[in-house]
């Protein structure tokens, strides 16, 4: 695959002092590709087949899963302290870094040697701190999502922790983001790359159980507002348009007579209607219009622009939101597996339209593929745009073996697969320096080829992917799988770095 290697692979190392008390065992998501990682790299001149081109000026970030001390009862993936790996690509160079985000729960494990919270899949009684989520009984591991907002990486949890934020060169740990609301920020913020603005929201099990805002380009809170809801939902992701945002309250919840009893056991009701909030971007809560639509759970949204009177929204419909789990059916691992299929969620590419003048909506399937994951240029981040890139799942795993690029307007559509043994990350587009056209520039990603037991940086050329790739930086160290990653501009965190020192 590609040119003979070149590079000398000279590589420092940062020994942190990283306190470790796993133990061998047989968890399908603790071993393979999922076998978690405790060492912090720092890697200035890699091995490098094929050649790193020159128009390409950016940092690629992606997080992944790693428990740093025995869990407290089962382990779920989602579980694993978070790790994030940056790599630089500028003059046909290469600069990698690896970090564990020092989340307060990673610190508190640290200075006691063991874990103090019990996983997802446990009862929170189990953990030695009590209440709900990431400011209870869950431990913030910040390894859900990861962008590049201000000039900084922020990454976040998906049960609505703090925003960790760290230098996206140096992945040095910086000040958490203070304008944070006391419930937290869910995973999944957005940025507006026009604006520079950042929309986010949360939830919580209390009323008004959703809020919204907006964050400046200059990292201050510009708006929040409460988003009632009629109770404790489980919201994922949200979209946006040059001039609203999108939220969400899926028919897939909490059981309500549970939750006084501290059990977090969520139920799909198919008889339900799902929602849509749509609110201006600097809305009040008495500004949202609800849109009812087909029943389903989405956990990720590609984009959304405005067309005349609608808002058009594209994302991942599933199928079959709450596989069977019964004990008979799925034991052990296998229960909590199922889960992470996305084969048994079945998720496929979906089109939303709504009315803003009727209240109308329509929905489309655009493809009936098994796809997930989905990235595009983030240039064209709430207009309209031409061009996806959705990852393919392994049946019965959370791992990548393709991706699934689309022509939005055409139908048209390409596939790759990593090949044999070989697990991607979720890519990012790095559109090439003066790029005019949408899919003018590179998709870069992460692949761990388990038959060489390395991991590579891989890009290809966007317009150019039956080619294969252009290059393979191997980095330092295999790394583990995880769940989000992403791309920004070298010139557009530099400015922000700048704009924000000054």
């Amino acid at each position: 695959m590609g040119a003979e290697p070149t590079g000398a692979a000279r590589t420092t190392f940062q020994q942190g002092a990283i306190r470790t008390s796993i133990q061998p065992n047989d968890h399908p998501y603790m071993n393979g590709a999922w076998a978690p990682q405790h060492t912090e790299h720092t890697a200035d001149d890699m091995v490098v087949i094929g050649t790193i081109p020159t128009d390409i000026d950016g940092v690629y970030v992606r997080n992944t899963e790693n428990p740093v001390h025995q869990p407290l009862g089962r382990y779920h993936p989602f579980d694993g302290d978070g790790m994030l790996h940056a790599i630089t690509l500028k003059d046909g160079k290469a600069a990698y870094r690896n970090r564990f985000v020092r989340t307060k729960g990673f610190e508190a494990e640290q200075e006691a040697g063991r874990a103090l919270w019990a996983g997802l899949a446990e009862h929170p009684s189990l953990s030695e701190r009590p209440g709900w989520g990431a400011h209870g009984g869950l431990k913030d591991s910040s390894s859900t999502d990861v962008i590049i907002h201000a000039g900084a990486i922020l990454s976040t949890f998906y049960q609505c922790g703090e925003g960790y934020r760290l230098d996206p060169f140096t992945l040095e740990q910086l000040p958490s983001a203070d304008w944070c609301p006391p419930e937290g920020i869910s995973a999944h913020p957005k940025v507006d790359e026009r604006t520079g603005e950042l929309l986010f929201f949360n939830y919580s099990k209390t009323a008004p159980f959703m809020h919204y805002g907006v964050v400046g380009a200059d990292h201050q809170l510009k708006h929040l507002t409460p988003v009632p809801l009629p109770g404790a939902r489980l919201p994922h992701d949200m979209a946006f348009t040059t001039n609203y945002s999108i939220l969400n309250d899926f028919p897939l919840f909490w059981e309500e007579h549970l939750l006084p009893k501290g059990y977090h056991v969520a139920r799909f009701h198919p008889d339900m209607k799902s929602r849509f909030g749509i609110i201006p971007r600097f809305g009040t809560a008495e500004e949202v219009k609800w849109f009812e639509a087909n029943a389903t759970y989405v956990l990720h949204f590609l984009n959304a622009w405005e067309d005349g009177d609608e808002i058009v929204m594209d994302g991942y419909f599933q199928d079959n939101p709450v596989p069977d789990t019964s004990p008979d059916a799925w034991p052990a691992y296998e229960r909590i597996m199922t889960f992470l299929d996305q084969n048994m969620l079945q998720p496929k590419l979906h089109r939303w339209r709504f009315n803003l003048k009727t209240g109308a909506t329509t929905e489309t399937r655009l493809d009936d593929r098994v796809l997930e994951f989905g990235v595009i240029n983030n240039q064209f981040a709430g207009v309209k745009y031409r061009y996806a890139y959705s990852a393919v799942s392994k049946p019965g795993w959370f791992l990548f073996t393709g991706v699934v690029k689309h022509d939005m307007d055409t139908g048209d559509s390409w596939a790759i697969d990593f090949g044999p043994e070989r697990y991607g990350s979720e890519p990012g587009f790095a559109p090439r320096i003066g790029a005019t056209e949408e899919d003018d520039g590179y998709l870069v990603t992460y692949v761990s080829d388990m038959i060489e037991d390395r991991s590579e940086c891989v890009i290809y050329d966007a317009r150019k992917l039956a080619d294969g790739p252009v290059a393979r930086i191997i980095l330092p160290e295999r790394i583990s799988s995880g769940t989000h990653a992403t791309w920004s501009q070298g010139a557009t965190i530099r400015a922000s770095q700048a704009a924000n020192a000054a």
